[in-house]
């Protein structure tokens, strides 16, 4: 019997239609000869569901007509399985539950990349690919990234954060401490996001107050950093989990501007055609850089990789700063756009045979924790009487 694979994508994330890309070429490429795949759409308002016309990138331009010809589904606990269980079903036609074996969560952003997805996978008692709940939630916020890196003696650049209450309520103070701390050019983030969505390099004070608003329009949470001025971006995935992991070749992707956009990262620069995610991107592989320098962004990879617990594939971006010839970790994408297939066929492992690896990595953590214990037998509550008085009475 072939192992069930519930691939999740869409999600309530700025990042929705990105995910829905990585989603269809990550389902084209998982081997059918060896697994069965079942899509789950989780659309804008965090309803679930599937249906065969999911597995077509055309069909999501008419949300509508996708809908009609799709069916709303929720998950099971049920004994030792989880269960797709259909929803809005007729009396007289009932369709049955479905055991899924595996959820292989392809998401980009925040409610669902953060940690969200993976909790509910774990609520469930459901294998998973990808990183856990404390990973992934580490590796969505940029500044926690950061802080963990710097307890690791792993290379990051200096950062004030901030609240969007707290720059509403003195603005004047943190843009004083920006300046000092900070300087000209910098770069404004929101915490929580990927795909460059609402970052801005603003080179004076006048533009500042207008980056920081846009960044609290995405996020509650904003992070500035110095701006690198003789800047290459260095990109590079790695591929297993804590106990045994590899880095791929490094890639240069092409910037069409000054930091590298959400256009350029997934719409193959401004004005493009149709994306294929971040496959689209324009980029260098492998990037041109010394072996010796090569190599220490791969091990960079691994040791951060490792630093933050992850899991699966992800790829993490580097800042390399051609004055001083240091590099800088940027921000870790725990489930990158498109997987990171590109580099890893780049590397020389096909996308097939890396979901293949994903698959085994996920059913060996499940092994792991299954040898938990997340229960103690005890008899703690054969003592407990609230009586007549309520909880006003207890006795323990």
């Amino acid at each position: 019997m072939k192992t069930n694979i519930a691939v999740f994508f869409g999600c309530r994330s700025v990042e929705h239609e990105v995910s829905i890309i990585s989603a269809v070429q990550a389902m084209r490429a998982i081997n059918r000869d060896k697994y069965d795949v079942t899509p789950v759409y989780v659309a804008k308002d965090g309803e679930m569901y599937t249906g065969d016309n999911l597995f077509e990138i055309e069909n999501y331009r008419d949300l509508t007509e996708l809908f009609k010809n799709a069916k709303r589904v929720t998950f099971i606990k049920e004994k030792d399985a989880v269960l797709m269980h259909y929803l809005d079903q007729k009396k007289f036609k009932k369709i049955p539950d479905v055991a899924i074996d595996l959820a292989f969560p392809v998401v980009h952003g925040t409610n669902c990349e953060d940690g969200t997805m993976a909790g509910y996978f774990e609520f469930l008692g459901l294998p998973y690919i990808s990183c856990d709940i404390i990973s992934a939630a580490v590796g969505m916020d940029k500044a926690v990234f950061k802080d963990v890196l710097k307890s690791a003696g792993l290379p990051v650049l200096d950062c004030i954060k901030f609240r969007a209450r707290e720059y509403t309520l003195d603005k004047e103070k943190i843009t004083t401490e920006i300046k000092e701390k900070i300087g000209f050019p910098l770069i404004v983030k929101p915490v929580n996001l990927g795909s460059s969505v609402g970052i801005t390099k603003v080179n004076t004070q006048e533009k500042l107050d207008e980056a920081i608003r846009l960044g609290i329009s995405f996020s509650d949470t904003i992070l500035v950093e110095k701006a690198i001025t003789s800047l290459r971006e260095i990109n590079c995935s790695v591929l297993g989990d804590s106990d045994e992991c590899e880095a791929s070749v490094c890639e240069e992707p092409f910037m069409n501007d000054e930091i590298l956009s959400y256009e350029d990262k997934y719409m193959g620069g401004k004005n493009s055609g149709a994306s294929k995610g971040m496959a689209s991107l324009g980029r260098k592989i492998p990037a041109d850089l010394p072996e010796d320098k090569s190599n220490e962004i791969r091990d960079l990879s691994c040791e951060i990789f490792k630093a933050i617990g992850a899991s699966g594939v992800v790829r993490i971006d580097f800042l390399l700063d051609c004055d001083t010839g240091r590099v800088y970790a940027n921000e870790i994408n725990t489930i990158p756009g498109s997987l990171a297939f590109y580099l890893w066929e780049a590397t020389g492992l096909k996308y097939t045979d890396m979901i293949d690896r994903l698959v085994e990595i996920a059913f060996r953590r499940q092994r792991n924790r299954d040898n938990l214990t997340f229960t103690i037998d005890t008899n703690i509550l054969s003592g407990v009487s609230f009586g007549t008085k309520g909880a006003k009475g207890a006795k323990l």
